[in-house]
Formats: structure tokens, C-alpha cells, sequence
């Protein structure tokens, strides 16, 4: 099985599926592509039928939008595992997830992934803000419903998916509750994170507009 990823330090799309596989130790290869390099399409043509990253390429299976990789692969390889076991909680989690993929925009533009970036607080417009709020308050409502470390106790599907505001949340200095940094705290000590993040340290590319 393989993956085909972007750059570490910027992809945020990639870690989802990235961070989905390596915490279940579900064995994988990487393959690279360096984002908004001059041969990127070129690269991008053998694997990615979107010309997007991440795509999972397993036997027959070709599957783009890190989503629909998360859901083949707790499917096809975890017997349903990565989604939680009660019927409510599962749709519940899809829909943060879907809100999640379809959403925050602000913070997406405002806010672009950065592993390595130190940690320092920016300028942020009000619609920023109202998406950092309205993230705040998912959290804060899982967290609070369940009592496990994560979002719906055991890590699931949704904390790959809110992995990268993590991240965005910590380099950009957001202020938050108690109870959400000790998520934040845990989701960063995650030894499959700690691995990405070192793969993203020792890149060199540097992505101008991305550097905030």
C-alpha cells in the first residue's frame, strides 16, 4: 500500500491520512510529491487523478480526498475501528468531520499549516475568529460528552481530521480553554505526529506564501 503525500510542513490534507495509518501502525509506503515545484503536475499525473494530494493507491484501489482514504482504510483494514461504536457518536463524528472538510476557510487562508513555524500570535479578521470559535465549541462538546483523551474517547477518524488545526491552533498561539489544551497537549505527544513533525523539520523546501 501506498501513499502518496505532499510536503510535510505544509500539507495538511496529507497528515490526515498520514496520521490515520501510523497510529494504527497499518503498514504503508510513502511517495512524495513537492508541492508548487515546476514538475509537480508532472509528478502528480502517474497517481493523482485530481492533480491533489493525498492519494492512496492499494492493490486495484485508487483513492483520492483524504476523507474517502480514511473511510476505505478504517474499512478495509480496521474492521470499522476508527469510527466510534455507537450509532449516534459515529454520525456525530462523520458530521464534524464533513463540517471539518467543507468548512473554516478564514482559518485555512489565514491561518496555512506550518509545522515548524515558532509559535507566535498573528492578526486574524472576525471570520477567522468565528471559525476558531466554532471549532472551540466541537471540541469542547466531545470533550466534555466523553471522557477518554480524545474527541470520542479513543482516537478516531475525527481527530485526524482536526489534527492540522491542532497544529494551526498551537504555531499561531490561539488561546483556549483548559480542557482543550490537555487534548491539544495529547494530540501533539502522539508518537505518529512526533514522526511527521520530524519528517517536516527536515525539509528544506520553503513555500513563500505559506510562511506567515
Amino acid at each position: 500500500m501506498q501513499l502518496v503525500i505532499g510536503n510535510k510542513n505544509y500539507s495538511s490534507w496529507s497528515l490526515r491520512p498520514w496520521l490515520l495509518l501510523s497510529q494504527f501502525n497499518i503498514k504503508f509506503d510513502e511517495h512524495f510529491i513537492s508541492l508548487f515545484s515546476d514538475n509537480m503536475l508532472e509528478a502528480m499525473k502517474e497517481y493523482c487523478p485530481n492533480n491533489k494530494v493525498p492519494v492512496l493507491i492499494d492493490d486495484h484501489a485508487r483513492v483520492w480526498d483524504s476523507l474517502a482514504i480514511c473511510e476505505y482504510i478504517n474499512e478495509q483494514y480496521l474492521d470499522n475501528k476508527a469510527w466510534p461504536s455507537d450509532r449516534i457518536n459515529r454520525a456525530t463524528a462523520r458530521a464534524i468531520c464533513a463540517e471539518m472538510h467543507a468548512s473554516f476557510f478564514a482559518v485555512r487562508e489565514e491561518m496555512p499549516m506550518n509545522c515548524r513555524r515558532s509559535p507566535s500570535s498573528i492578526e486574524l479578521t472576525s471570520n477567522a475568529y468565528q471559525d476558531i470559535e466554532r471549532i472551540q465549541t466541537i471540541w469542547q462538546d466531545c470533550l466534555a460528552q466523553h471522557k477518554g483523551k480524545f474527541l470520542f474517547d479513543e482516537f478516531s477518524i475525527a481527530d485526524a481530521f482536526f489534527m492540522p488545526v491542532v497544529v494551526r491552533f498551537t504555531i499561531y498561539q490561539i488561546a483556549v480553554s483548559k480542557d482543550i489544551q490537555q487534548y491539544m497537549d495529547e494530540m501533539l505527544s502522539l508518537p505518529a505526529y512526533k514522526k511527521w513533525l520530524k519528517g517536516a523539520i527536515n525539509e528544506t523546501q520553503i513555500i513563500e506564501e505559506e510562511e506567515v
